[in-house]
């Protein structure tokens, strides 16, 4: 009863929430779906959309939401104790999940509805839920059930380790630049960079790969050499190109074991590849669909593209001494030509726009154009 994730009035508790409360919560709301599933899969439990609704669709929304919270702070606050958590519940999460949209007598109940019982949105939200029956497994039998279950799970805990190698992998990189380096860069990224360094007892700056810190020196920094060992480092997180100190990060072998799970799982639900499967709940037809729409937006696009491009370079050739940029000059290059050409400076504007100010011009402009109040609430937050 004292369990964060097990309440579920109001918003998440995430002030409250800590690793321990994962294992107990999850276990019981396996439970309860569970027996929810139990309840109205019995052959004497009526086939109607509002019935299953009630009882397992409100089971399985508290296991959803619980399991959602969890997964969100995993992904902003994580720490090894939650990661332990998450990782442990995992499985067994996937696993109710894959059994449940493949078990052949919640199908039987759901293609029992009558549609013409139903309002249009539940007949569509019906049409969806037979569809992803059949996306998750409901029609194999035998070994190839289990083939697709196992796939399930193996896909589940691979994008999780996926998820963490590029986590860890930006966390572990860190470059100490000495002031000379960092002309050009903003004195609020200057001083966090050096509260940074002095928290670890070094000194200088300390550059890392996150957004608030490696964006700022991509864009004002002066040293093409420092730019480029930030680029480096950024684009080849994780990979086997970030240098042996950081190959335990590499996700180069889950990349191929995620991709050759994904055709198989296809091929076991009679598709030809991944991409036919993946388009079936969309808007597109097929994958040549989208690849036909995107060919022709870049036609479309590529004059202006070009145009640009060729803007940058005659002013980075003219003004900035760059006869050939390079990929990590281009973000420096775009920032120098608007201060040149506009007399735009970010670092001048943003002063102008401090978050309480954009906040209330944003919840101003809501408010005018749909004709609603809003009011300031408080909520529970993890940091």
């Amino acid at each position: 009863m004292n369990n964060p994730l097990l309440s579920f009035d109001g918003l998440p508790q995430f002030d409250q929430i800590g690793p321990e409360h994962v294992a107990p919560a999850i276990a019981q709301l396996l439970t309860d779906a569970n027996a929810a599933l139990e309840t109205v899969t019995k052959p004497d439990f009526a086939p109607s959309w509002n019935g299953i609704a009630k009882v397992l669709d409100v089971a399985t929304e508290r296991l959803s939401r619980a399991w959602g919270t969890v997964s969100h702070l995993n992904s902003v606050a994580d720490t090894p104790e939650l990661r332990a958590a998450y990782n442990a519940a995992l499985p067994k999460v996937t696993e109710f999940y894959t059994r449940l949209g493949a078990d052949e007598r919640l199908y039987a109940k759901y293609r029992a509805i009558n549609p013409d019982t139903l309002n249009g949105e539940q007949r569509q939200a019906l049409k969806n839920a037979l569809r992803n029956f059949v996306l998750g497994g409901a029609d194999l039998q035998g070994a190839e059930r289990e083939r697709f279950a196992a796939i399930a799970e193996r896909q589940a805990t691979l994008g999780q380790k996926f998820s963490e190698n590029a986590l860890d992998a930006t966390d572990a990189f860190a470059y100490y630049a000495q002031e000379a380096e960092l002309d050009g860069l903003p004195d609020d990224v200057k001083q966090t960079a050096r509260n940074a360094a002095q928290a670890e007892g070094k000194d200088g700056f300390k550059l890392t790969l996150k957004m608030p810190c490696y964006l700022p020196v991509m864009q004002f920094a002066s040293s093409s050499a420092l730019r480029q060992t930030l680029y480096r480092a950024y684009v080849t997180r994780a990979s086997d190109q970030a240098g042996t100190d950081l190959s335990q990060f590499d996700n180069t072998d889950l990349i191929n074991e995620l991709l050759a799970l994904r055709l198989e799982e296809a091929k076991l639900l009679g598709y030809p590849n991944f991409g036919t499967l993946s388009v079936v709940p969309k808007m597109a037809d097929s994958p040549e669909q989208v690849v036909s729409f995107l060919r022709d937006l870049a036609q479309r696009a590529r004059p202006f593209a070009e145009q640009d491009l060729a803007d940058l370079r005659g002013f980075a050739k003219e003004q900035l001494k760059l006869p050939d940029p390079q990929a990590w000059d281009w973000p420096f290059i775009s920032e120098k030509l608007k201060e040149a050409r506009y007399a735009f400076n970010e670092q001048e504007v943003k002063q102008y726009f401090p978050l309480p100010r954009v906040l209330a011009g944003l919840f101003n402009i809501v408010q005018t154009l749909f004709e609603v109040s809003i009011r300031e609430d408080h909520a529970p937050v993890w940091h």
